[in-house]
C-alpha cells in the first residue's frame, strides 16, 4: 500500500543514494530466531546456500511508502529487525520509498535496488511502457482502492447523478466496480479532493476513493459510519501486498529470491501475532510523528483481509487473477499495447513461492 500512516500528502521525491538504509538486526531475536544473528556469524542455512547468498552481496529492498504498517513493508522491516534475513546470509539494506511506484519499478528494472513493492497492476503498465520487472508474490487478489458511501446508499446505482471524490483519477478497479454494478459513470461529477476523508461525512461528496486499511479506519477513529465498497466484491481483479524483483537478479541470485520471500512471510507470521511489537519497529525507524495506534490498525486490517481471502500458500501468485487484471486494463484502455493474458503472466514468477513450501507449511530456515 502507498499511503502515509494518516491523511498522506504530497512527498518530495528523494535521491535514493539519501535514503536512511536499516542497520543490521538492531533487535535481540526472539526464541524461535535461528542461530545466525549477525552478518558473518554461523548461518542457520547450509554452507553451500549460504556462499551463494553471500555471492549476491548487499541486497536492497525499497518500501512502497516510508515505513508505513503496510503488508509487504511491516513484515519486511521486522524480519531485518529480528535477524531472520542475516540467519540466511542475505545482507540486506532497507530504503524508504516515496510512494511513487513510477520510480520505484524504474529503480527495479536499473537494478538500482533488487527488490520493492508493486501491485500486480502497476506491474503490467510499467511493463507497458518499457520497464522490465518481474512478479514473485501477492497476497490477496483483493485490492486496496475502494469506494466510500454514507450508510444510505444501499445500491451503487443510488448514486448516478452525485459527487464523486477522488485523489486525481478515478482508480480503475472503482470505475469497473461501478460498471459491473450499472452506474452511469458518465453521470457523476468527479471532483479532486485531497487526502481529508471528512469531506464524505460533512456532504461534500456522496461517494469517495480511498485505501481499505486507511481512510475506512481514520474516519471509524473519528465516530463517522460509512459504507466500503469493494472492487473484489464486484469480480474486478486486483492485487494486495506484491512484491517484484530485477529479472537478472532473479536469474542470477534464484536462492537470494526464495530466502528473500522465506524471511518475509517468516516474519509475517510473527507480526500476526505481535503486531505491536513489530508496528513498534517501523515506528523507531519513522522516528517523531509516527502514529502507532492507526498504522497498527492498517496492519490488522490488511492481515485480515489476507488471511479471509488466502485460497492455497501464503504469498502464491495466481495466474488467473493476472490474466484478469491484463484484461481489465485492456478492456479500459489502459495500455498502450495490447496485452494478451499470456503474455501477462509470463512477467510473474509463480514457482519462487511453491519453492519454499512444504505440504503447506513454511520451511523455515532454509534446506
Amino acid at each position: 500500500m502507498a499511503l502515509p500512516t494518516a491523511l498522506r500528502a504530497p512527498v518530495a521525491a528523494i535521491a535514493i543514494a539519501a535514503a536512511a538504509a536499516l542497520s543490521a538486526c538492531s533487535a535481540q531475536a526472539p526464541a524461535d530466531a535461528p542461530a545466525a544473528a549477525e552478518p558473518g556469524g554461523e548461518a542457520a542455512i547450509s554452507d553451500d546456500r549460504c556462499a551463494l547468498n553471500r555471492e549476491a552481496g548487499t541486497v536492497t529492498y525499497l518500501t512502497g511508502y516510508q515505513y508505513q504498517a503496510s503488508a509487504s513493508i511491516l513484515e519486511i522491516l521486522a524480519a531485518e529487525e529480528l535477524g531472520y534475513f542475516d540467519a540466511l546470509c542475505i545482507d540486506l539494506e532497507i530504503q524508504p520509498g516515496t510512494g511513487d511506484t513510477g520510480q520505484n519499478t524504474q529503480l527495479v528494472a536499473s537494478d538500482q535496488v533488487q527488490f520493492t513493492s508493486v501491485s500486480q497492476q502497476n506491474l503490467l503498465q510499467a511493463q507497458d511502457t518499457g520497464i522490465d520487472i518481474r512478479g514473485i508474490s501477492s497476497y490477496s487478489n483483493v485490492g486496496l482502492e475502494v469506494l466510500m458511501t454514507g450508510t444510505d446508499i444501499t445500491d451503487l446505482t443510488q448514486l448516478d447523478g452525485t459527487i464523486l471524490g477522488h485523489k486525481g483519477d478515478l482508480p480503475p478497479a472503482v470505475h469497473a466496480m461501478l460498471d459491473n454494478a450499472g452506474v452511469d459513470v458518465g453521470s457523476l461529477q468527479q471532483v479532486v479532493v485531497g487526502y481529508d476523508p471528512s469531506v464524505l461525512p460533512r456532504g461534500q461528496v456522496q461517494s469517495l476513493t480511498g485505501f481499505i486499511s486507511n481512510e475506512p479506519n481514520l474516519l471509524e477513529a473519528a465516530g463517522e459510519e460509512v459504507t466500503v465498497w469493494r472492487p473484489y466484491d464486484l469480480d474486478v481483479p486486483s492485487s494486495l501486498g506484491a512484491l517484484t524483483v530485477n529479472p537478472a537478479f532473479a536469474q542470477d541470485h534464484p536462492t537470494v529470491v526464495e530466502d528473500f520471500l522465506r524471511a518475509s512471510f517468516h516474519a509475517f507470521e510473527h507480526c500476526e501475532d505481535n503486531g505491536e511489537e513489530c508496528v513498534g519497529y517501523a515506528a523507531d525507524l519513522s522516528g517523531e510523528g509516527y502514529d502507532a495506534a492507526h498504522n497498527l490498525k492498517i496492519w490488522e486490517t490488511e492481515v485480515g483481509i489476507i488471511r479471509d481471502t488466502q485460497t492455497g500458500d501464503l504469498g502464491a501468485i495466481d495466474l488467473d487473477n493476472v490474466a484478469a487484471i491484463a484484461t481489465m486494463l485492456d478492456d479500459y484502455a489502459l495500455l498502450e499495447t495490447p496485452l494478451t493474458p499470456a503474455e501477462a503472466q509470463a512477467f510473474f514468477l509463480p514457482d519462487v513461492v511453491p519453492a519454499i513450501y512444504d505440504a503447506g507449511e513454511l520451511v523455515w530456515p532454509a534446506p
